[in-house]
């Protein structure tokens, strides 16, 4: 028989995860200006989604070998994990000491030495990590060791919720995945003081914000006009379609066939514009 422990959520709530993500989507940024100067070579950290998966799934979703560094979070028996390629971290430190090409590298353990070097890189993305959190990641975050197996890293125990950062990195030409695996009490305790979700209220206000932001098409257009089948089907190059649109007429702004505005043509830098005229007014 399978035990639900009700106080851990098998999903992040909606709120929680716009704000965890924004968080990840701002370290990320960081993480990609980092690597730029420290491989001297333009990087892009991107992050691509975040999931909510007990450790033993986050475990059996990445690679058997691969570099898996633990971290020990203030106050919390599970440790939160950054993985990443081991040959990725290989082909950075070959850069950052100075090589001007990109070697296919093993996915072997780091060298004393190279672990060292790693750890430098490894404490400023945690640093960066801190910050970008805020006030959700107060816990102080230490490296405490590498592992290169992931099935034998055991940051926690297998039922223990984690907070899943998926990211896509890419250096030159380059491009890897990696993970940063937080486990989820660290920053769901925060959320629920600071925003507690309740979700008997509100459902107006949320759908009503999620549809502003939803895509719609606008027209900037002539005024149309009507022609017979058999006009279409004669139709030849060089044939002119006259148009009941005068000249110093504006173009009309039209949203599913119906006309918002009127607008006049312009340029914004190298692209066509059009610059709003008049505004029709609509009944609610």
């Amino acid at each position: 028989m399978n035990v639900h422990d009700f106080r851990r959520p098998a999903t992040l709530a909606r709120e929680h995860s716009r704000v965890i993500e924004s968080a990840f989507e701002t370290f990320a940024r960081q993480w990609g200006t980092q690597l730029t100067a420290k491989v001297r070579l333009k990087s892009v950290a991107r992050m691509d989604r975040l999931d909510l998966l007990s450790y033993d799934d986050y475990a059996a979703s990445v690679p058997a070998s691969t570099a898996v560094v633990l971290c020990e979070v203030e106050g919390v028996e599970a440790r939160a994990v950054i993985q990443f390629p081991a040959a990725t971290g290989l082909a950075w430190m070959n850069r950052m000491l100075g090589a001007s090409s990109d070697p296919p590298m093993p996915e072997r353990a780091f060298t004393q030495l190279e672990q060292a070097l790693m750890q430098r890189v490894l404490e400023e993305i945690l640093e960066d990590l801190q910050y970008s959190m805020g006030s959700l990641l107060s816990h102080e975050i230490r490296i405490e060791a590498f592992q290169y197996n992931s099935r034998f890293a055991q940051a926690a125990a297998p039922t223990e919720p984690m907070i899943v950062a998926h990211f896509t990195i890419t250096v030159g030409a380059t491009t890897s995945v990696a993970t940063i695996a937080i486990p989820a009490e660290v920053l769901l305790a925060k959320l629920q003081s600071a925003s507690p979700v309740d979700v008997s209220t509100g459902a107006r206000v949320r759908i009503r914000e999620q549809m502003e932001h939803v895509p719609v098409e606008l027209a900037v257009q002539l005024a149309q006009t009507s022609i017979t089948p058999r006009q279409v089907l004669d139709l030849a190059v060089g044939d002119i379609l006259p148009l009941p649109h005068l000249e110093n007429r504006p173009f009309d702004v039209e949203l599913k066939g119906v006309r918002l505005a009127t607008a006049a043509p312009a340029r914004n830098g190298a692209r066509a514009a059009a610059v709003i005229v008049t505004i029709e007014e609509h009944q609610p």
